[in-house]
């Protein structure tokens, strides 16, 4: 069993930037983080495997940074240049063997943060 929260979320205007942390009671190979807007699918944002591989979502390459600390436990997501249309909440991830953003199916789910952007 692998215990997981989040915290960092907020509210920011448009082209600001927030970090998400994600404190695990142990890192598994993969780890995600995944948001769920009001009315819409849960996706993937963001992986990283094992070794340090990383994949995004097309929406958020180039403003999003997923990393992770293994001597802390801990997994994090630096937003930046954030859009109105990341609005969402933020759920941190983590289990399962396929870690890229088509086929990561986490065993193990943070309860979420929410995350606000304003225009």
């Amino acid at each position: 069993q692998v215990q997981l929260v989040e915290s960092g979320g907020g509210s920011v205007q448009a082209g600001g930037s927030l970090r998400l942390s994600c404190a695990a009671s142990k890192l598994t190979y993969c780890l995600g983080w995944f948001r769920q807007a009001p009315g819409k699918e849960r996706e993937a944002v963001a992986t990283i495997g094992g070794i340090g591989h990383t994949t995004y979502a097309d929406s958020v390459k180039g403003r999003f940074t997923i990393s992770k600390d293994n001597a802390k436990n801990t997994l994090y997501l630096q937003m930046n240049s954030l859009k109105p249309e990341d609005t969402a909440m933020y759920y941190c991830a983590a289990g399962g063997f396929a870690c890229v953003i088509a086929t990561m199916v986490p065993n193990y789910w943070g309860q979420g943060t929410q995350v606000t952007v304003s225009s």
